[in-house]
């Protein structure tokens, strides 16, 4: 029972991270509002697309299939790019002051890390 609510999660995790790629390559203004990132200009837009998008692809893509798949080497991906995300976030908090906007990214992004890590290092996802 435990396997399958984990394995679910991850298979819904996956496909909102997919969705959220499918915005970032559609509607970059948008996805770069919401995370407070704007562009200048084309290239701007284009890197939107492209940096965003594939970061959401690969970790959706990779987290729908290992659900699917019943293949938890396949949450490495995933796991590592969150994780890095992750960091990141605290690195900006070292080196910026602190706003309550940054809390639900970190909060989602902590969330996805422990549901990549159980699904890949208890094997419990397949």
């Amino acid at each position: 029972m435990k396997n399958n609510i984990l394995r679910l999660a991850i298979v819904a995790t996956g496909a909102v991270l997919l969705l959220i790629a499918l915005v970032a390559w559609f509607d970059p203004a948008r996805i770069g509002a919401r995370l407070g990132i704007g562009a200048i200009r084309t290239l701007g837009m284009a890197s939107l697309r492209a940096d965003l998008g594939a970061f959401f692809a690969t970790a959706g893509l990779l987290a729908l299939a290992a659900g699917v798949r019943r293949a938890p080497g396949l949450l490495t991906a995933p796991l590592l790019l969150v994780a890095l995300a992750l960091a990141g976030r605290f690195v900006a908090l070292a080196a910026t002051p602190f706003e309550s906007a940054m809390l639900p990214p970190m909060i989602a992004e902590a969330v996805m890390v422990a549901l990549f890590a159980s699904g890949r290092f208890l094997r419990a996802a397949p």
